[in-house]
């Protein structure tokens, strides 16, 4: 038995490798091309993973596995791997940073204790950096931060904390000095220890010179950034502000303990630097991780609900605690089938054993049991407490689910991914594809809980929908490739929504009387506007029991599954309150049925009363781009509908923030890449809903019939 800082005790198994308190869980985020794959492929290479290193441009790197990740040269599944640096285990999950696979980015990081978000010293916060970010303070991960890319010319160390300060509202406490910049970055003071690291030349990043002090001339800054760390350590640790007030110096291990308290608990976000891809810094990225970011013994307690009594339950580490893990990931192998990747909160996984799912309250068995790799997998015997690893051979899990024993049930908490903003209509090309097709969609829809499949009944079309144009090319393409069936798609359609500008009232009576017993349900309702991304929300005001309490239910029914549907245009209908004011029953008539028919009935009625509208997708867009394209991109902007929210001048590149309608942006990358002769990039992300110009509402409109 050890003990934790002040909580209980924990227990371990003599079978494992590293005590608790050595395990580190964390994922790299970023915005598109800040460096997270070089950054991890550079971990694998120092902790003795990988004898040689992986390159992201020439299609090597291990984390990079698919086929269309080598040749695109993006992330676009998380992968999982483990490795160990000075007797502490890391598992590492390398995630995308492209907005269309913001769900790989969301699943890993409600499974991991802490992250390392990688920053390019040039572009600083990035549009996606700021909704990985959002993701991982949602979840409370606490952040160590790397400025990587100090090589590049416009690199400024400076400039990107403060960009953290003002754009992500983080207390970020540089914790090094950078030793030059661009072509003169050499290395980096660490201004807790004290102590200068060189490196000299590009022989794999070893550190040649490691020296206790610093150049007199950097005297300045180290004082500026080490009383700043003091200042803001003393805010959350009562020791370093006695010593602050007392105008004392704390020892290296006071404030390399209270530097942990404070990032644990998601108070301080530390700022490092290096280059990855010149080999500069990694190993004290590293040190960071280990000395910063939470082990699973200072997570400890995890909440979740009985699954019976729906009363909050919580689960703590230990390898001899009631077994129970999280379900982050499905993955189709084509080896070994359907692997399930899960995280121990509690408990310890063992080969063949029977673990009880909640959601289908069923029980399955684990076959056998995998540490991954990236793509290459070592069997295991037993997985233990705070682990991270992959399951074969469990047929009904799937993302987000709860794994524990039938004897100590428990779900954790699981986790929302956003609504896919995209569909396009697919067709196997010759009719012997078709089963291939729907097992091949299935398959990719289990994998993906941002891709979704459904049959219009109308056209008797299959649509799929996804989070943006290179999501579904993804699709597509992995169709061809991993499942060897030839489809054929459509044009992409935009997942438009509807709602309403002004309140409205209905008053439905649904009967039928056909011989016998009748059906009979009278609804009163009252429907209002609510904000952009409220949702639905429903409230019960009737008084005196005109409905009986258990048609309430049947009613709220109704208008969820009328909403669906839509009413305009049958797209869903969102954003609005309903309040349900009154109505009347009969004795022997009136049933779940009738009330459910007369609650779809009463709000299709009120909406058609209060000024319907379609509401579209608007992305947040960020344009890089030589100063000398920059009235074309506004020019080609402006003429998609889109408007300017900022901009913002460097010396070698402006950056343009705008929103643009999602409809509009079909083939924008062919387009910027002529306007610019190929020297601009772009990047979005799915920013908010906004109504339709009644002239594109009429189109709609015209086209939906």
């Amino acid at each position: 038995m050890a003990k934790v800082s002040g909580k209980k005790d924990y227990n371990e198994s003599t079978g494992r490798q590293f005590p608790l308190p050595n395990v580190r869980n964390i994922g790299i985020i970023a915005h598109i091309d800040a460096g997270k794959t070089t950054t991890s492929e550079r971990i694998l290479y120092y902790t003795g993973v990988n004898y040689k290193m992986g390159e992201v441009h020439e299609g090597t790197a291990t984390m990079d596995w698919m086929v269309q990740e080598q040749e695109r040269g993006i992330t676009i599944t998380s992968a999982a791997t483990t490795c160990a640096w000075k007797n502490h285990r890391i598992n590492i999950i390398d995630t995308p940073g492209h907005v269309d696979f913001t769900a790989e980015v969301e699943r890993s990081l409600r499974v991991l204790d802490g992250a390392v978000t990688v920053f390019c010293a040039v572009g600083g916060v990035q549009p996606q950096t700021e909704t990985v970010w959002r993701q991982a303070r949602k979840y409370g991960v606490p952040i160590v931060a790397f400025v990587n890319k100090m090589d590049r010319i416009g690199a400024n160390f400076e400039k990107v904390v403060q960009d953290m300060r003002t754009k992500l509202s983080a207390t970020a406490v540089p914790i090094q000095v950078p030793i030059g910049s661009e072509g003169e970055f050499r290395g980096m003071i660490d201004i807790i220890e004290g102590r200068t690291y060189y490196f000299d030349g590009d022989e794999l990043g070893s550190i040649v010179r490691e020296e206790a002090g610093f150049d007199p001339k950097h005297k300045d800054k180290v004082e500026e950034y080490r009383s700043y760390l003091i200042e803001c350590l003393s805010e959350f640790n009562e020791k370093i502000m006695e010593l602050f007030l007392d105008d004392k110096e704390p020892e290296v291990a006071e404030l390399k303990e209270a530097l942990r308290e404070a990032v644990v608990g998601g108070n301080i976000v530390p700022v490092i630097c290096g280059t990855a891809f010149k080999n500069k810094g990694v190993q004290l990225l590293l040190d960071s991780v280990i000395n910063y970011l939470p082990s699973p013994v200072d997570v400890w307690s995890i909440d979740g609900l009985d699954p019976v009594t729906e009363e909050k339950k919580s689960v703590h580490v230990g390898d001899s605690e009631p077994f129970s893990a999280l379900a982050f990931k499905i993955m189709n192998d084509p080896y070994v089938g359907k692997l399930t990747f899960f995280r121990i909160y509690s408990g310890t996984a063992t080969t063949g054993m029977t673990i009880y799912n909640p959601r289908t309250r069923r029980n399955e068995r684990f076959g056998r049991l995998m540490q991954m790799h990236a793509n290459s997998r070592e069997e295991r015997e037993s997985i233990y407490s705070g682990d991270i690893a992959a399951a074969v051979g469990l047929k009904d899990v799937t993302t987000g689910d709860t794994m524990c024993l039938d004897s100590n049930k428990i779900t954790l908490e699981s986790m929302n991914f956003p609504e896919p903003v995209m569909s396009i209509a697919v067709e196997p090309k010759t009719s012997g594809d078709r089963d291939k097709l729907f097992m091949a969609l299935g398959a990719l829809s289990d994998e993906d809980p941002t891709f979704v499949v459904k049959s219009d009944e109308e056209t008797g079309q299959t649509v799929i929908s996804g989070m943006g144009e290179l999501h579904l090319e993804i699709i597509m393409d992995r169709l061809v490739r991993e499942f060897k069936v030839e489809a054929s798609s459509g044009k992409p359609q935009v997942a438009y929504r509807e709602t309403i500008m002004k309140k409205a009232d209905a008053d439905t009576k649904f009967v039928r009387q056909s011989g016998g017993k009748g059906q009979y349900g009278h609804v009163i309702l009252e429907i209002l506007p609510l904000e952009r991304g409220s949702g639905i929300v429903i409230e019960n005001m009737v008084k005196g029991g005109n409905i009986p309490k258990e048609y309430i239910k049947p009613i709220e029914k109704g208008i969820q599954e009328a909403a669906k549907g839509g009413v305009l245009a049958g797209y869903p209908f969102t954003d609005f309150q309903v309040n349900i004011l009154d109505g009347s029953y009969h004795p022997v008539d009136s049933s779940e049925m009738a009330f459910k028919i007369a609650g779809s009935m009463a709000v299709k009625q009120a909406a058609k009363k209060a000024d319907l509208v379609i509401l579209e997708p608007i992305m947040k867009m960020e344009i890089v781009t030589p100063e000398e394209y920059m009235g074309d991109i506004i020019g080609d902007v402006s003429s998609r509908r889109g408007s300017i929210v900022e901009l913002d001048t460097g010396d070698h590149e402006t950056k343009i923030m705008a929103h643009v309608p999602l409809a509009e942006m079909f083939g924008y990358s062919t387009s910027i890449r002529s306007v610019s002769k190929g020297r601009a990039s772009h990047s979005m992300e799915p920013s908010h809903f906004a109504k339709v110009p009644n002239n594109i509402q009429q189109q709609i409109l015209e086209n939906n019939k």
